[in-house]
């Protein structure tokens, strides 16, 4: 017995040797086998015709370890659009399988910076990687021109740089930066039709985020399934009318009660600046208890709350930002994480849930 078990540990200290000898040949394998899988994978292989919802940024302007930016990717088929796309979205989208070249279009809610500041990097993977030969199209409200313009005049110098290095064919002239379709929502809050692609409709509508005027959200629908994406707002009847019977409404989420303890925190150490910014905050937003009271009475199939305020690095911190928002709403809650994705199969009313990280 002494001697099998002498033996087995020759073997295995062999065996662990020459895996520490191959560690740098092995390591490079797996390097390339990943590299191809990015490169090649589809993220749509083994998928039904189906709408989902994926957030590449569940977060906010405040800093978080596993929530980005304001970013939310709708996928319609094989189609990939974005909705919004804050700091760190760009990064997830290339983690989550999509990448910037997937992207056709982008629907931007309003211009405050954390839900546009990773807009000249999207626009600019889109122009190296999507073969494109059209600009990036960007919906938005009154105003988008304008951020669209200011990119590009931004971007301008490194085209010239881009151009130069990979020639004119890789990195074509015409298709460089994006293109504004500013749209003119109602001010009542009834949604518009703003497009219609292979069985996709998309309808913006106006929500209350003043002083930012106009805001939008955004309705997507696909071939019977629905999704609603509130945008920034503070609770808003248009949002509820827009959320009737959706399968699923992704709606922002700030809880007061949070913001109002770093409130007394900034003032207890003299931080007047940051004690009334933290006052302000919640004047136009929306808390998990609202939002579950308006995808109630919209009778929506899933509340997906993003834009999480304040960040929540420990799960214990759940309960306290949902508050009784369980209650309130009858429906499935959840509260997004980067990488979290919902799929919507066409022709059934399943409500698919998976991570994509």
């Amino acid at each position: 017995m002494k001697r099998l078990i002498g033996i087995t540990a020759l073997l295995l200290g062999l065996i662990a040797g020459g895996i520490w000898l191959m560690r740098d040949r092995i390591a490079v394998a797996l390097f390339e086998r990943g590299i191809e899988q990015a490169i090649n994978g589809d993220p749509f292989a083994g998928r039904p015709d189906a709408l989902g919802v994926a957030l590449c940024g569940a977060g906010s302007p405040m800093p978080s370890p596993d929530r980005a930016g304001p970013c939310t990717v709708i996928t319609a088929g094989h189609h990939v659009y974005l909705v919004d796309i804050g700091e760190g979205g760009v990064r997830n989208l290339g983690r989550m399988g999509y990448g910037a070249g997937r992207v056709e279009a982008v629907f931007l809610t309003h211009f405050h910076s954390d839900h546009i500041d990773s807009l000249g990097a999207l626009m600019l993977q889109h122009w190296g990687t999507s073969g494109s030969p059209a600009p990036l199209p960007v919906y938005g409200p009154l105003g988008v021109d304008t951020i669209v313009a200011g990119f590009n005049m931004a971007y301008s110098l490194d085209r010239g740089y881009r151009i130069a290095h990979h020639g004119p064919q890789v990195m074509q002239p015409a298709a460089f930066g994006m293109v504004a379709l500013p749209q003119d929502a109602p001010a009542n809050g009834d949604p518009k039709l703003i497009l219609s692609r292979d069985g996709l409709q998309v309808f913006a509508f106006r929500v209350d985020h003043r002083p930012v005027d106009p805001a939008y959200g955004y309705v997507f629908a696909y071939k019977g399934r629905r999704i609603v994406v509130s945008g920034d707002t503070r609770p808003a009847a248009s949002v509820e009318r827009a959320a009737k019977k959706a399968d699923i409404l992704v709606h922002e989420a700030l809880a007061a009660n949070m913001v109002a303890m770093m409130q007394a925190a900034a003032k207890k150490t003299g931080r007047t600046n940051l004690e009334h910014i933290f006052h302000d905050i919640p004047t136009y937003h929306t808390t998990p208890q609202q939002a579950a009271d308006i995808a109630q009475r919209a009778g929506a199939r899933m509340l997906l709350l993003t834009h999480i305020v304040p960040p929540l690095p420990y799960s214990i911190l759940e309960g306290p930002f949902l508050g009784d928002a369980r209650t309130r709403f009858q429906g499935r809650l959840e509260i997004g994480h980067d990488g979290d994705e919902v799929l919507l199969p066409v022709g059934s009313d399943a409500i698919e849930r998976r991570h994509r990280f």
